[in-house]
């Protein structure tokens, strides 16, 4: 995956829609962050390496996912149990004469680093109705697809939203009638905390909040994401 990273949309033109949908549109009770996680994507210069790394941290293989054309980078992935994966994304050498922003900054990473993250959008014209009740500054809704090794196509389509707080905002995704890549995905790791720090961490909870998402923010002189993590190894965390 990668036409719905945040770097991506950035280069795209955002808007808020014009429609309000006020009183007709229910205000969703937050959901905890851990549970919004469709998936966390975690940047390395390459994959191969980052793949042993992971395998080496926590005893579970990661597979190769496949490559995403004219964006510069391919993926491995791993199930992080239930509606829950972990995207290991790097630049493709097979790809390099593609300019692309990401694929330049994964390029320059010295270790694995949590880039940002997804959250699941299974109706995503309703999400996009609830943002512009909320007046939340979004794209529209972005098709994207890739060819996995076996040859499957996998379809979705994501939104991204405007804010000062980048890469502690998710994007939102819908896989329509996709099988979710948690399903097939080398299992063995789980899900079990996602947490936010940053410089304002009362307006970082707010703005989550507004998108539905309820998080545990610390107080930090940079911004940060941590994933915890379960693995047949023992707990590890991904920053």
């Amino acid at each position: 995956m990668i036409s719905h990273f945040p770097h991506f949309l950035a280069l795209g033109s955002l808007f808020v829609a014009a429609a309000s949908f006020g009183a007709d549109v229910p205000k969703p009770k937050p959901v905890p962050a851990v549970e919004a996680v469709d998936h966390l994507l975690l940047g390395v210069s390459d994959l191969e390496a980052g793949m042993k790394w992971f395998e080496e941290k926590t005893g579970v293989r990661p597979a190769a996912g496949g490559s995403h054309p004219g964006r510069g980078t391919r993926n491995a992935l791993v199930s992080l149990g239930g509606r829950h994966y972990l995207e290991i994304i790097a630049p493709d050498p097979a790809q390099a004469g593609v300019v692309n922003e990401l694929a330049a900054s994964l390029k320059k990473l010295t270790g694995p680093r949590l880039v940002t993250w997804a959250a699941a959008s299974p109706n995503l014209e309703a999400t996009l109705s609830r943002f512009d009740a909320a007046k939340v500054v979004h794209s529209p809704a972005l098709p994207g697809s890739r060819k996995r090794l076996d040859g499957r196509e996998l379809a979705w389509r994501t939104v991204g939203v405007e804010s000062e707080f980048g890469e502690m905002i998710p994007f939102f995704i819908d896989w329509g009638t996709t099988p979710h890549p948690s399903a097939d995905a080398p299992a063995g790791a789980r899900l079990v905390a996602l947490t936010f720090r940053h410089p304002k961490p009362e307006a970082l909870t707010a703005e989550l909040s507004r998108l539905g998402i309820a998080a545990e923010v610390t107080t930090a002189d940079q911004p940060g994401l941590s994933a915890k993590l379960e693995t047949p190894r023992g707990p590890i965390t991904l920053d």
